[in-house]
C-alpha cells in the first residue's frame, strides 16, 4: 500500500518538472511548480507514516497501552516531524505560488502575453 504513495509522489514530481521545462505559458509553469510541491509533500508524509501507529499525542493511557503491546515502554506513534515539515511546506508553497502568479500578472500587464518566447523577443 505504501508503494502506491511513493509511485504517486514520483509521478507528480515528474509531471510537474515536465510542465515546468516544456511549457511556454507562464501560468502553466506556475501550476507545474505547484504539482512538484504536492508530490514532495506526499513523499514527506509517506516517509513519516507508520502502519498501525497512533496520533503523536502522548498521554499516559496511550503509553501504558503501547508498552503492554510492544514491550518495555516502546510507544508506537506516527512520526510528527514529517507532518510538521509538510504543514510548513504547504504554507511556503502557497506563498511561492501567489508570488509567482503576481509576477505573471505584472509580466502580462507589461508585455500583453504569458508566452515566454514572445517575452524574450520583445525585450521591452
Amino acid at each position: 500500500m505504501m508503494t502506491v504513495n511513493y509511485v504517486a509522489s514520483a509521478i507528480l514530481v515528474v509531471m510537474g518538472l515536465y510542465t515546468i521545462i516544456n511549457d511556454k505559458n507562464l501560468i502553466k509553469v506556475v501550476l507545474g511548480l505547484g504539482i512538484v510541491d504536492y508530490g514532495v509533500n506526499l513523499f514527506i508524509v509517506s516517509v513519516g507514516y507508520n502502519m498501525g501507529g497512533t496520533a503523536p499525542i502522548f498521554s499516559i493511557s496511550d503509553i501504558m497501552a503501547n508498552s503492554v503491546l510492544f514491550g518495555n515502554g516502546g510507544a508506537f506513534f506516527v512520526d510528527p516531524v514529517p507532518q510538521a515539515l509538510t504543514l510548513t511546506s504547504i504554507v511556503i508553497g502557497a506563498c511561492v505560488d501567489a508570488m509567482a502568479l503576481s509576477l505573471v500578472v505584472k509580466l502580462y500587464q507589461q508585455y500583453k502575453t504569458t508566452n515566454t518566447d514572445e517575452i524574450r523577443r520583445l525585450r521591452g
